[in-house]
């Protein structure tokens, strides 16, 4: 399998691409660059004589941690996703497909042109209310649409997952060096390790991950998730997706929003204005978990705040956990 990267050349790829059917007659690859942070996937931005194209490849690892092996086929399930929401109401915020090949692990998407992720949230600290609501109407669109027959369980990648939500945070010797990421941080993770009371609630939690559902999930709706470009909000990313419960959707968003702004309020406008059914509980508790990990687990947060601010969110996720209502 030929894979691709910045260091391409563009003949190369412009080859690959026309070999695939991608490109149009005498277009060719320009220019190669790196588009976003791409923390799962390469994602390269491709300046063609004519347009801007979007390519993206997965491996057989994560693209931002080497060292932790990922299911390659999670591009299939991206693009399963695609399929399945096509009519749901929500093509305007989602990147058109233009190509897919499973074969290559390689999927070419329009490209939305000068957008930002939303990860801009965790430093300005507040979130608009048109850009919340449409973040959750969004939401409410891809859990009403019905998981088609075949969609992949995607339970490997859900397996990776578990162990970095679910498990590792709350294990004593799991290899981060968490005072490395802001000296003083493991000290306050280390409650988070001795709580017996703590880990079998999120042990709960972390079974109902795994098993299958019935709600289509995009599976990691956080801000990294989420573009805004030209006043439009887009969803991207959805390989994590698959068909489980709308809670954990739902408390992810709400515990990125809380981590964000540092303000509970923010959970109830989450769930009010969410159209489908919802356990609260069950969302809330979703929420502290997604707060712990992203806090004193691997997958750090562009998110600078001192270590009072950490305890406190902390100290909300674990209330969200133990007594959430």
């Amino acid at each position: 399998m030929q894979q691709f990267d910045t260091a391409s050349h563009p003949e190369a790829i412009t080859a690959s691409l026309k070999n695939l059917g991608w490109l149009e007659p005498g277009e060719k690859i320009r220019t190669v660059s790196k588009a976003g942070e791409g923390n799962m996937n390469v994602v390269l931005r491709l300046g063609t004589n004519r347009r801007s194209l979007i390519l993206k490849q997965s491996r057989p690892f994560v693209q931002k941690y080497p060292q932790i092996p990922a299911p390659p086929d999670r591009i299939c399930t991206e693009e399963w996703f695609y399929r399945a929401v096509a009519g749901s109401g929500i093509e305007a915020h989602l990147p058109g497909v233009l190509g897919f090949d499973p074969d290559s692990y390689l999927m070419l998407l329009e490209d939305l042109g000068q957008a930002e992720d939303m990860t801009f949230l965790y430093e300005e600290r507040t979130v608009a209310r048109e850009t919340l609501h449409t973040l959750v109407e969004v939401l409410g669109r891809i859990h009403a649409t019905p998981a088609p027959a075949g969609f992949p369980d995607n339970l490997e990648l859900r397996r990776l997952n578990h162990q970095h939500i679910f498990v590792l945070p709350f294990l004593k010797d799991n290899g981060f060096n968490l005072d490395q990421i802001q000296p003083g941080l493991e000290a306050l993770a280390t409650p988070f390790k001795k709580d017996a009371a703590l880990k079998a609630v999120v042990t709960a939690l972390g079974h109902h991950y795994l098993e299958a559902g019935k709600v289509l999930l995009h599976g990691d709706y956080y801000p990294g998730s989420w573009l805004q470009a030209s006043g439009t909000v887009y969803i991207i990313d959805p390989e994590f997706s698959f068909a489980g419960f709308a809670e954990f959707d739902l408390g992810v968003m709400a515990g990125h929003l809380l981590l964000a702004t540092g303000d509970p309020e923010i959970v109830n406008r989450v769930l009010e204005r969410y159209s489908g059914p919802a356990n609260r509980e069950l969302a809330v508790q979703v929420a502290g978990a997604e707060i712990v990990r992203r806090l004193i687990g691997l997958a750090q947060l562009p998110l600078e705040r001192s270590l009072e601010e950490k305890a406190y969110l902390l100290g909300l996720a674990r209330n969200f956990l133990l007594h959430a209502s």
